[in-house]
Formats: C-alpha cells, structure tokens, sequence
C-alpha cells in the first residue's frame, strides 16, 4: 500500500474508531440520561403504543386502556372508580408521567421488564401486538369501599393490614381524583385544576401525611411501660397522681374531663383515656426507651409497601415534660395512617410486626406468575404475653361500659381498640383529628387491623370524638373483611 492510501485507511479507521466510542458512550454511558430527559418523547411513545397491563384487585382489573385518535400515542389509560383507587394505582399520564404503582411496577405494565424479555419475543414473531403484565394487589374491594364511602365528603385516611403476613387490605385517602382525567395529552387543564385545588386531593393522605395520633399514640406507651417492667398488671392500681404535675413545670397534664385517673389501673386508664396516667408512664420509662419502643413499631424510618411512607415520628432530643407530651400522641409525636395501623397490626399479632406489603404478585401477559411477595417479619415491639395484655385492654375500650369504642362493636368477632382526638391549629384552635385504631378477629384468627384518622372532625375536642367519627368507618371495613371471608 502506498503512502496516501495507508494515511487515508487510517484515517478512515480513525472515523469508524471515533463513531463506535460515540455510540457506546450514548448507549450505555447516557442511555439512562437519554431516557429520562425531559425533551425526549420516544420512551412515553414507546409505552403507549399498545396496550398496558392492568392492576388487578380481587381478581378483577381497576385499570384499563382504550384507544385514540393519536399517531403515536395509541392508547390512553383508564381507571375503574378512579377516585378510590387512586391512592393505591397512582396516576399513569402520557403527558405529567406516573406514580405509586403505575411507577414502581412501570416495567411489567408496560411490557418493557426485563422478566418479560420471552413474551416480547414471541409477540415479535407471531405477529401480536405486545402487551403489559398485571401487577396483583393485596386488596380487598369490600374493605376499600367501605373505607372511600365512610370518608367520602371528609378529609382523611384509612389502612386495613392482615396482621398475620402484612397484606394491606384497604388504602383510602380522601379527598381523591380520577386518574383518567389526567392520563391523555389534551389533559392539560383537569391537570392544572387538581394541581391548585386547596383541598389537595392528590395529596395521598394515608402514606405522605403525618399526623399528631393524640390518644391512639397511648398503646405504644403502653407496650413500652409493660415491655420495660414498668407495669406488669394491667389491673393493678398505678402510681398516678391527679393532678400530675410535668416534670421541670408547673403545668398540670390535664385529662378531658372528670376521669378517674388517680391511680388508675392501665386498664381503666385505656379505657377511659388517662392523659395523665399515660404521660407519668412515658417519663417513668424514660425518652430512650420510649423512642426504642416506637421505632420497633416503625417509627421514624420511612415505610415502603413498594409505595413510600412518609416516617412517623418519634421526638429524640426532648425533656421529662416533653416526654410526657409525646406519651399521649401530642408534642412533635406524628403517625401516618398507615403506621398507625401497623401499631394495631403488630399488638393484634401476638406482638410481631409483619412488613406491610401492597402488590401480591407480577404476572406476564400469559398469567405466568413472574415474582410474588412472600410475608416477612419486620420487628417484635412486644412479647406474646405483653401482647396478648394489651389485646385486653383494648378490647375493654370497646365493651366496657365506660370505654370510648363501642361504635367499633362486630357481632361474631372480638373487637379491641383505641380512640384518638389530636388537637391542632393556633392554640388548639382547629377542630380535632378524630382517630380510631382497631382489630377484629373471628375464633382464633385475626383477619384484619385497621387505622382511621378524619381531619377537622365536627367534634368536641375529647376522646369520644375519635369513636364517635372514626370508629364506625374502621367498623366498616372490618366487617368487610370479616363478611368476604365467608
């Protein structure tokens, strides 16, 4: 080869060099900032060529697709009673993008998953149109409905979990949107609406709202003083003073009402809801072990069912009356609806704390079941005995006479629970939070533990309150459970 031939090969080769390090460093390199860039709009013509998957709940789709008039968008999705599945789907937009399932499990609904690598293949060869997985939930529709209609009108949350594997059963939030009212590229304006609404009603309450629990907070203090050989009897009298006076003040920690709280037994101070018998106890067992105790029961670490939980919160730098504040659900103490219920799930539980989980299984587009959630332990808050203790107490609150629970009454099931007022707004101005946490079992199971908290109730601010407005919801959605079981 001569001279100019051998420099213009060369050069040649140095062409194709400079090509294959520019297509690798945008195919692998940038692949990821590629896909995810605002300006790029073949990813989201991609996933709306065909057909998606669908979520499915009690073996029936809540989700959906219909086709368009759309070039490239060639199909749009929709939602079966949107409004009171969009907490647990999410929205799926071919404009604002995806959340909660519609996100997470984006991959297998769409097609796109690497596990469903065989299926596109075949569609690829025979012809058909490729289409989505199924993403399976742990939901039961009874229980969902029962929740969306007993908060519908009404700001708040609810969550059923099945103590026993950490199924949730139920996720409401109120108030809500329909997603297909968002999903298609002329939804601009729907978009614009919901995104302003004062009311947020994508705000999904029950996962990314924090709330003071007020009283419903008392069986995590009680859990704490029995695990910590604070208390052993729950029907021995107490060492309560009324008034109790918080330590390094001089302000009493004033109970709602005339209650018989001097001296209390932990049961009678549950029952009829001692401010100042379960304070004492927090400052008895101390902050440290006090915030130990709750974050077994998944306090301040964020909760992911695949969905993100915002952290509850237990206070870690704060003093003796402090401390006391925080023992009854007040102070800087705030729960989820969804920590909440694993409180009542884990006491329900002879003590264990199973991880709570949405999605049951993945399904390829042939049914085959390409990876299925199996239950798993999270913690033991409590020992079986100290469980089993306080699963009486609870139960008290709802049949004695004195107890705040009674709305929460099943025929046929054993029911225990908790009510809750948390005060809120400038000097306790606002209406309470009303709350109620629960369980219900049927012979030796227990099918279902449930935690519901209503914003600005129309109540008084005292403890009935939390019975009087949350309990027959978490009634509701107990007994859903309990029916669809038979």
């Amino acid at each position: 080869m001569n001279k100019p031939l051998r420099r213009i090969a060369i050069f040649c080769g140095l062409l194709v060099l400079a090509l294959l390090v520019r297509e690798n460093w945008l195919g692998y390199v940038k692949a990821d900032a590629l896909n995810t860039n605002d300006h790029n709009a073949r990813p989201a013509i991609e996933r709306y060529s065909h057909a998606p998957g669908n979520i499915i709940v009690d073996g029936k789709p809540v989700t959906g697709a219909v086709k368009t008039d759309d070039t490239y968008y060639k199909y749009k999705q929709t939602w079966k009673d949107g409004p009171m599945w969009a907490p647990v789907t999410g929205y799926g937009s071919q404009v604002f993008g995806s959340t909660a399932l519609e996100s997470i499990d984006d991959g297998v609904l769409s097609g796109t998953d690497p596990r469903l690598f065989f299926d596109r293949t075949v569609s690829m060869f025979t012809g058909k149109n490729q289409k989505g997985g199924d993403v399976v939930t742990t939901l039961n529709a009874d229980a969902q409905k029962a929740a969306y209609d007993g908060l519908k009108g009404k700001k708040g949350a609810a969550v059923a979990i099945d103590p026993s594997t950490g199924k949730i059963l139920a996720l409401a939030s109120t108030p809500s949107y329909d997603p297909s009212t968002i999903a298609g590229r002329s939804d601009g304006d729907a978009w614009k609406k919901l995104t302003s609404d004062k009311d947020e009603p994508m705000l999904n309450r029950a996962l990314r709202q924090t709330y003071p629990p007020g009283s419903t907070f008392k069986l995590v203090t009680a859990a704490a003083g029995l695990e910590n050989g604070v208390v052993s009897d729950p029907d021995a009298k107490t060492d309560s003073p009324l008034p109790y006076i918080m330590p390094g003040t001089n302000t009493p920690l004033k109970n709602e009402g005339n209650l018989p709280c001097k001296n209390a037994t932990l049961r009678l101070a549950l029952t009829v809801s001692c401010n100042s018998v379960f304070g004492h106890l927090g400052v008895q067992v101390g902050k440290d072990k006090m915030l130990d105790e709750a974050k077994k029961f998944g306090f301040n670490s964020e909760q992911f069912i695949p969905t993100r939980a915002d952290a509850s919160e237990f206070p870690t730098d704060i003093n003796q009356s402090q401390t006391a504040l925080s023992s009854i659900g007040q102070f800087d103490t705030r729960a989820t609806p969804l920590q909440m219920a694993m409180v009542a799930s884990a006491i329900a539980n002879d003590g264990k704390l199973m991880k709570p989980y949405l999605v049951d299984e993945l399904r390829a587009p042939n049914l085959d079941v390409i990876d299925k959630t199996q239950p798993e332990q999270m913690s033991q808050p409590l020992s079986a005995g100290n469980a089993q203790k306080l699963q009486s107490m609870m139960e008290s609150v709802v049949n004695d006479p004195q107890g705040t629970g009674h709305s929460a009454k099943i025929s046929g099931a054993t029911v225990g629970g908790k009510t809750g007022t948390a005060q809120h707004g400038v000097a306790n101005s606002a209406l309470p939070y009303a709350w109620f946490v629960s369980y219900a079992k049927v012979g030796n199971s227990t099918p279902v533990a449930v935690a519901v908290v209503v914003e600005d109730g129309a109540a008084t601010s005292d403890d009935i309150s939390g019975g009087g407005i949350a309990g027959p919801i978490a009634h509701d959605m107990m007994k859903a459970v309990i029916d669809s079981a038979k």
